[in-house]
């Protein structure tokens, strides 16, 4: 039998994933016992929500296409011309960009653990620190591409570069998609897969 009820329930808020609810509860806790200091994981989070990630090598890429100049820097010394559009900090210290071509195709591994440029491309996915990843990118490139729906033609070099912890690399995508778009709207067409470079341009 149906009834009503004055009284109000405890309802439990569906806006979360049981991930995002663990992850809540841990945060609470460890606040609770005095383990965090919760302004500084305030900052910690703002830090990689707003201001490193893959936005920020999307602004990168975006400046080279645009600006034939910069380009030039950024290829010549990618620490400086990255650095001077604000995103420098840790893992991301020492920077080469490579710059994909319609002969060269770059890709890039850590084959010892996960370096990866903070900065510009945020934390690495899970795929990257794979050892499946790591280990194959090596011994057959362009296996590994095609399982992301990226078809290298034959014609094309794979070039491989391994990451280390005193160097991270940093792909500048083919423009060809994306001549015709606005520089202030390509970011939204990129993600950091292409930085890797687990993405292709061509026509």
């Amino acid at each position: 039998m149906s009834h009503d009820h004055d009284h109000e329930h405890d309802h439990v808020d569906n806006r979360w994933s049981e991930q995002q609810l663990r992850v809540k509860a841990l945060e609470s806790l460890l606040i609770d016992k005095k383990l965090v200091d919760p302004q500084a994981l305030e900052v910690l989070i703002d830090t990689y929500e707003t201001k490193v990630g893959p936005r920020n090598g999307a602004r990168v890429v975006a400046r080279a296409w645009a600006d034939p100049a910069y380009k030039e820097w950024l290829l010549r010394d990618a620490t400086e011309a990255i650095a001077s559009l604000g995103y420098t900090g840790r893992q991301g210290e020492d920077m080469v960009v490579l710059e994909n071509t319609d002969t060269v195709h770059n890709m890039v591994v850590c084959t010892l653990c996960s370096c990866y440029p903070w900065p510009v491309l945020g934390l690495p996915p899970v795929w990257y620190k794979s050892a499946p990843y790591r280990a194959r990118a090596v011994k057959e490139p362009r296996a590994v591409l095609r399982e992301f729906d990226v078809h290298i033609p034959s014609e094309v070099e794979v070039r491989v570069w391994d990451s280390t912890a005193e160097l991270r690399y940093l792909v500048l995508p083919l423009t060809y998609r994306f001549l015709m778009t606005p520089r202030a709207s390509i970011p939204t067409f990129l993600s950091r897969h292409g930085f890797l470079d687990i993405y292709v341009a061509y026509p």
